[in-house]
């Protein structure tokens, strides 16, 4: 899923407070996930790309990438970006099943009503 929000929109760090601004961009982005607002799987734009739109310099959005990953928050895919993991790691294995799913469905055939009905199914038999 890529980023279709516009992040960062309008917000942009705070040059004159006492709060580094690594750190004001990673309060951000966190809050952003924990609203909701960056749903995982969400490709946050690149280091130069973000560092370009907030005015500030590379190393500062790398180290708050660095730090979002360190705390789980990110996942850095290289060269394919850095994407907004699922909080709850009950719910990243259940979306990691759920894709796989999906994936079976569409290679059978199955349409996305179809699919839907299988799992209501199966999730109500008891």
């Amino acid at each position: 899923m890529s980023l279709g929000m516009g992040f960062p929109g309008a917000w942009r760090p705070n040059q004159s407070s006492t709060v580094a601004l690594f750190d004001q961009l990673r309060l951000r982005i966190i809050e952003l996930v924990d609203s909701g607002s960056l749903a995982a799987g969400t490709r946050l734009p690149a280091v130069r790309s973000l560092a370009t739109a907030l005015d500030v310099a590379p190393h500062t959005v790398a180290r708050a990438y660095k730090e979002l990953e360190t705390a789980g928050v990110v996942q850095t895919r290289g060269r394919n970006g850095t994407v907004v993991r699922a909080r709850d790691g009950r719910l990243g294995a259940l979306a990691d099943a759920a894709a796989a799913y999906a994936a079976a469905a569409k290679s059978s055939g199955a349409n996305f009503a179809e699919a839907v009905q299988l799992l209501a199914a199966a999730y109500d038999a008891d």
